[in-house]
């Protein structure tokens, strides 16, 4: 089991965009809902502020935990991703490209727009 440095920032990139597809972009927002009830709130500016809470049930709790927490999340992405990458590297590679590329265009993206 040795992977290079390379290999490494690739794989740590590609965990990073798909824990990020998980726990925030609009186009997973189906897979948390079931998980999440909305409370509205508004601040003291008077601006309405959604905030996600875990419903009841335990095992629907326990999911909207681990949905709202980026590290939790983060930590069983990446042994999927780790474990899918050294016992299936035909099928995991290309995915793992992919979200790689992804993250790095976000990284990207993103201190582009502090420029701007």
């Amino acid at each position: 089991m040795n992977i290079d440095y390379l290999e490494f920032i690739i794989v740590t990139l590609a965990c990073f965009r798909l824990t990020r597809l998980i726990v925030f972009d609009k186009i997973t927002e189906f897979l948390r809902n079931p998980f999440f009830d909305e409370m509205e709130e508004e601040n003291e500016e008077g601006t309405l502020e959604v905030y996600y809470v875990p419903k009841g049930t335990p095992i629907k709790k326990f999911i909207g935990e681990l949905l709202s927490c980026y590290w939790c999340t983060g930590v069983w992405v990446s042994a999927a991703v780790v474990i899918g990458y050294l016992l299936l590297p035909a099928v995991f590679i290309p995915f793992i490209l992919v979200f790689a590329v992804a993250g790095l265009a976000a990284i990207i993206e993103a201190i582009v727009q502090l420029w701007i």
